[in-house]
């Protein structure tokens, strides 16, 4: 098995509640999308249309078998609520037990 994985990171809005947030990626783990996500607060300073702006948001990291990268991909852009979601992708190296994890079906 590989030992590679995929990170891949988004943002969902400030404004949601943990609640929210945590149905979000609920369904994203529970469609088999993704076997992990990560959640947490952040502070963002960005421009947009013309402005800078500053606001707090939720960041997202789904860990992903490199087979589904691309359905998660389509998933986020499917479900996000903004119009233009961040949405980067990281391949990583990890320890074989938790790639042969992630990249399990």
């Amino acid at each position: 098995m590989e030992e590679t994985i995929c990170v891949i990171q988004t943002t969902l809005p400030g404004d949601w509640i943990d609640a929210m947030v945590g149905e979000w990626c609920f369904l994203l783990v529970d469609k088999g999308l993704t076997k992990c996500v990560h959640r947490s607060r952040i502070a963002s300073t960005y421009s947009w249309q013309g402005e800078i702006v500053s606001e707090g948001e939720w960041h997202i990291q789904c860990k992903v078998s490199p087979a589904k990268k691309q359905a998660l991909i389509e998933e986020i852009k499917s479900v996000h609520p903004y119009d233009l979601p961040m949405i980067l992708v990281t391949q990583a190296e990890s320890t074989a037990e938790y790639a042969d994890w992630i990249n399990r079906e």
